[in-house]
């Protein structure tokens, strides 16, 4: 099934020279490049692109009270509260500063399975608990403990859509419809899609 999903090089990635390696992995997979853009986004872009909902909020809250625990880190102090929901509202805005730090090369890439191939090519989450071979097993120099303990998001150089439905919301966020480009690879006709 052909799919679209929207890749977010971060500041990090972009100021560290890494974005043509990225993109070059994510296209020798054979995805193809539809949309480019390098911007300097808002804060609000980065809040609405980081909107989540509320399971989603307690539940990273609960894994930060944990990871706080197990590095000896007082939660309240990291995040001025103990409650789930609230450490995930702080979650959000943190992410959406740290968009708003710096350039982020916005990207779609389209073919088979776009989501989930992007998703296993960058890695896990956290650059620490990634394989090598994937991105941010390869090019990650931050663990959780790190962002956490400065008070700030962890690094991790990329996002990638984690569904086809939020890939979609996603994208409409960052482009509009004529700045996606259609064009046809030449394995594609090969394939047959």
């Amino acid at each position: 099934m052909i799919q679209r999903s929207l890749i977010l090089l971060k500041p990090d990635a972009v100021a560290r020279g890494l974005s043509g390696e990225i993109i070059s992995r994510i296209e020798r997979s054979g995805l193809k490049m539809i949309a480019a853009k390098l911007v300097h986004p808002e804060l609000e872009i980065g809040r609405e692109h980081y909107k989540k909902d509320i399971e989603w909020k307690i539940k990273v809250g609960e894994r930060a009270i944990l990871e706080c625990n197990e590095f000896g880190l007082n939660i309240e102090e990291v995040f001025g509260t103990d409650s789930p929901s609230e450490i995930g509202n702080s979650v959000v805005e943190r992410n959406a500063e740290f968009l708003n730090s710096g350039a982020v090369l916005a990207l779609i890439f389209s073919g088979p399975n776009a989501v989930k191939k992007i998703r296993n090519l960058i890695g896990a989450t956290f650059p620490e608990s990634a394989t090598p071979g994937t991105i941010r097993g390869d090019f990650g120099l931050e663990n959780s403990f790190t962002g956490t303990k400065r008070k700030r998001t962890t690094y991790n150089l990329i996002h990638a859509s984690g569904a086809v439905d939020e890939a979609e919301e996603e994208i409409k966020i960052w482009f509009k419809p004529d700045e996606i480009v259609s064009y046809r690879q030449t394995h594609e006709d090969m394939y047959g899609y």
